[in-house]
């Protein structure tokens, strides 16, 4: 993996639920993991593929391997969210993860 790829500083969140006082469930997001990626917008026969795993796939995000992500948490740049619809741990080396991710307007 070339760093001068991973320009970008994301977060990775889970999401987590407490109870409030009230006893009501409380639904938010805590930071698993900061990290250099590199955000790739799909397009061509990569869209096309993507697409037909999942309607919605926008970019992918490369990054150094972190144990423990999953389609679970979603990645935070800047203002902008995505969900995290499939992690690939590249050629099984965990050395890189290819995050395919669909952008939440």
């Amino acid at each position: 993996m070339n760093a001068g790829w991973l320009r970008h500083r994301i977060t990775i969140q889970e999401g987590t639920s407490t109870r409030s006082a009230s006893g009501a469930v409380v639904e938010g997001w805590v930071t698993h993991v900061a990290a250099w990626a590199s955000i790739e917008p799909l397009r061509g026969q990569e869209y096309l593929a993507a697409k037909a795993q999942e309607a919605a796939v926008s970019v992918r995000i490369r990054m150094r391997y972190q144990a423990g992500i999953t389609q679970a948490m979603r990645v935070l740049y800047g203002s902008r969210v995505f969900e995290i619809v499939s992690v690939i741990n590249y050629l099984e080396k965990n050395k890189e993860l290819q995050l395919m991710c669909k952008e939440i307007l």
